[in-house]
């Protein structure tokens, strides 16, 4: 089974959000389980290559500019790297709307190319989200000529619905790729890449069954969801994973302290490390709180804080590590300045104290408006810190509500409101109270397997799905 996997970031080349972990971690557990898998990623200017033995395999055109084609192994990965003008002139992954249109159109289009020019015909194009979809409607025009793409079946997996390529539309008509005929979709969303990628796929997944569910409402369908329930029949939901090597405090060099679940009383020196880096006094009863994010709406900041603000009587620490929206930047900022003896704001990317502040915290907040996934709580449970969050999308699949008596993961509320996260926070505390309770509750945490070796297996089985409806 061949498999040609187009996204616009993966750890550890380039990575902005969750989409670099997923990219970076599914291709290899895909690998293991038998399935000849290519990886496809613009080279930009800033990707991290210099330990890799980079080839030029192929040179292409896409509409009359070149375009380079470049073979490495990353991880055990096969990956091909696309670099052309509009690539090369990136700045970052992610600029403005028309810029990424452009280079992002032309690195699907290559890829397609690079495909023909070493002659390996996929069986399966599976693409990201509305960065990569330009390809996916290419191919799928291309295949109804027949020859090379005539037996390759398509999959879309959408991360963040919201996220359409509104600004792209002028790309899409510039590199030949006409506005879909749906007619089922709304008239405004047929020249965006992301609805025109849902339309031309053979096959749709999200990233939870949750989200799956969410995006056929109007709640969540961002004003597709008459045209995604009428597809259910071809829209599954697979939950992401971790990779169990990469996440384990048993090997983490970035903690204090390593530890297991057998030798889960180690963790404690994890957390003084953190509350002595963060000028925070170094108390053990008291429950310390972490969440580490990207500051946006989305993600609930906002929430978090009005909540605190509402157990000002009860005794907590709050660590916050992040950077987004300037005006949430700020908020953060200024909640730590108002409590410097219990909250502590970190407006920073920083990838090692993010790991202590998993094995750190106590509780980990998760109070998103929606989540796709999210992968935050899977590596808290993980490292032993107990989830705090909203009862929506992946959250929900991943994180049942505690129940005294043996049952549940973590404390999960329901309206994305203060009160209701400021209740599930005092049950939290209530239960941290109870150490006996608390470490069985975080054992029960570290027991979970959220390896990708079942959400690999699962793709596996979607692309034979796939194989199998066109005749392959």
């Amino acid at each position: 089974m061949r498999v040609q996997y187009l996204a616009v970031e993966a750890a550890p080349l380039a990575k902005v959000g969750g989409l670099g972990d997923v990219a970076s971690e599914l291709p290899p557990a895909l690998i293991q389980l038998g399935v000849e898998l290519r990886r496809f990623l613009p080279r930009y200017p800033f990707l991290e290559t210099a330990d890799l033995d980079v080839q030029q395999v192929a040179s292409v055109r896409v509409f009359g500019r070149s375009a380079e084609v470049f073979a490495a192994e990353v991880n055990g990965v096969p990956t091909y790297l696309i670099d052309g003008e509009p690539i090369r002139a990136s700045r970052e992954v992610y600029e403005s709307p028309d810029r990424d249109g452009d280079k992002f159109t032309f690195f699907c289009l290559a890829a397609l190319e690079a495909c023909e020019a070493m002659g390996w015909a996929p069986d399966i194009l599976h693409v990201n989200d509305w960065h990569t979809a330009p390809g996916l409607l290419a191919m799928s025009d291309r295949r109804r000529t027949g020859g090379f793409w005539a037996r390759t079946a398509s999959l879309l997996t959408v991360h963040n619905l919201p996220y359409m390529g509104a600004g792209a539309e002028g790309a899409l008509a510039n590199y030949g790729i006409a506005p879909s005929e749906e007619p089922l979709l709304p008239s405004w969303a047929r020249r965006l890449p992301l609805p025109a990628g849902l339309a031309a796929a053979d096959w749709l997944s999200t990233v939870s069954p949750g989200y799956a569910d969410e995006i056929q409402t109007p709640e969540f369908g961002c004003g597709l969801e008459a045209y995604l329930a009428n597809r259910r029949d071809r829209l599954v939901g697979i939950l992401n994973g971790i990779d169990l090597k990469v996440w384990d405090p048993a090997t983490d060099a970035a903690l204090a302290t390593r530890y297991t679940l057998g030798t889960l009383e180690a963790r404690a020196a994890n957390k003084r490390r953190l509350q002595q880096e963060l000028g925070l006094p170094q108390l053990q009863d008291v429950p310390l709180l972490g969440m580490v994010t990207r500051l946006a709406h989305q993600k609930g900041i906002d929430l978090a804080i009005l909540a605190l603000q509402q157990l000002k009587k009860e005794a907590w620490q709050f660590v916050v590590l992040g950077t987004g929206e300037t005006a949430l930047e700020d908020a953060a900022v200024r909640f730590a300045a108002e409590h410097p003896d219990r909250v502590h704001a970190v407006r920073r990317f920083d990838g090692g104290l993010a790991r202590l502040i998993y094995a750190g915290s106590d509780m980990l907040l998760l109070p998103s408006r929606y989540e796709p996934c999210g992968l935050a709580q899977m590596i808290g449970m993980r490292y032993g810190s107990v989830p705090v969050a909203r009862a929506t999308g992946g959250l929900r699949d991943t994180v049942p509500d505690y129940q005294p008596g043996g049952k549940g993961l973590g404390f999960v509320f329901g309206p994305p409101e203060p009160t209701a996260m400021a209740a599930a926070l005092k049950r939290a505390m209530e239960t941290f109270a109870d150490r006996r309770r608390w470490t069985g509750l975080q054992r029960r945490g570290m027991r979970q397997d959220f390896s990708w070796t079942r959400s690999a297996e699962a793709y596996r089985r979607l692309y034979q799905r796939a194989l199998d409806r066109r005749g392959g």
